[in-house]
């Protein structure tokens, strides 16, 4: 069942967002997001809209998000797996291996930290 915290925003605003945009979409076919949230979450309902609108604005891939809905207790499916603790969590996946992770409170639109770790671990495809 799909998230509606993954709803687009539709007040966000792109153009804001150039530069992230620019590396989400260099990498849009090599990255898959791995979502944990809760429509339940005041977190992610707070920041994942901004995000959907991301992931839309560059064309992502419906086959490279993956949404994994958690219960009031965080329980869900790969929660163990992936040591989920707190969420919103999003990582992401480059051929399988993990490369960048989000979690709940990091300071940062979940676009731009992505945006930046997938800079750092995969280069600037933007140079």
């Amino acid at each position: 069942m799909p998230l509606e915290t993954l709803d687009p925003n539709p007040a966000w605003v792109a153009d804001a967002y150039a530069e992230t945009l620019d590396v989400l979409e260099a990498y849009r076919d090599e990255i898959t997001y791995k979502i944990w949230c809760g429509d339940w979450c005041k977190d992610c309902r707070a920041t994942l809209p901004d995000f959907g609108a991301a992931l839309e604005e560059v064309g992502i891939p419906s086959t490279h998000i993956i949404e994994h809905s958690l219960d009031e207790n965080k329980q869900g499916e790969g929660v163990e797996e992936y040591g989920i603790e707190s969420i919103p969590t999003v990582v992401a996946e480059r051929n399988g291996e993990e490369v960048a992770r989000f979690v709940e409170d990091e300071g940062l639109p979940i676009a731009v930290y992505l945006a930046d770790r997938l800079r750092e671990e995969l280069g600037d495809p933007t140079a």
